[in-house]
């Protein structure tokens, strides 16, 4: 077959591609923004609440919490698959991964709201601010500052757990390259193409990442 040689063939290459990164475009990238947004929004939720609520409210949340962290993601996904069979497989993916990752972000946001200084409470209270202004615009913004390369990693590891979505039988690009495989009799292929895809998408969102912790430290500052 034309463009083999041996270990890689670049027929096989080329075939497998469009089919690949259209999984990539349509689910992994779906699942991973979607995923990143609900961990990041319940993340806060779950930060606020550990920190706000009342001790027995507080303890709870801390509870629900530790119980997801230390239950793997793939055991969570295969659960919520055989309880809500009504639902589609892609959007229990996202909502799992969601939760998932919220109870880590949770813990980066604590961290973040721990380090910002008592004399930022000092001075919104001599400022007669409300609680909740205080938190929406001094204490949460100067957080983010902090924490944002910790949330980004978390998208990029969140972005790097969706072939465990196959478990559930949601056809990411990972699933795609092995299908691809089956169907061909060639794998190194097609696992190679969804590789370089991943080591180029989680590069691009690191730089994004960076960027966005500069522009908040200069908006900050």
């Amino acid at each position: 077959m034309n463009g083999d040689t041996g270990f890689w063939n670049w027929d096989h290459a080329a075939a497998s591609f469009p089919d690949i990164l259209m999984k990539f475009l349509t689910v992994t990238l779906v699942v991973t923004v979607i995923g990143s947004i609900i961990a990041a929004v319940l993340g806060l939720a779950i930060a606020l609440g550990r920190r706000t609520a009342p001790r027995p409210i507080a303890s709870i949340i801390t509870l629900l919490m530790n119980f997801v962290r230390m239950t793997p993601l793939v055991v969570q996904l295969l659960f919520a698959y055989y309880v809500f069979t009504t639902v589609s497989p892609l959007v229990l993916g996202i909502v799992i991964i969601g939760i998932h990752y919220a109870t880590y972000m949770a813990e980066v946001y604590r961290a973040g709201i721990e380090a910002v200084p008592p004399g930022q409470w000092e001075a919104s209270t001599a400022l007669s601010m409300s609680r909740g202004r205080t938190w929406a615009a001094v204490i949460i913004p100067q957080a983010l500052r902090s924490t944002l390369p910790s949330l980004g990693n978390y998208v990029i590891s969140m972005f790097k757990d969706t072939p465990f979505l196959m478990v559930i039988t949601v056809t990411e690009m990972v699933r795609q390259a092995q299908l691809y495989g089956g169907k061909n009799f060639r794998y190194v292929e097609a696992i190679i193409i969804a590789g370089l895809i991943y080591l180029v998408a989680s590069y691009l969102s690191s730089l994004l990442t960076r960027r966005l912790e500069k522009r908040l430290e200069y908006t900050t500052a």
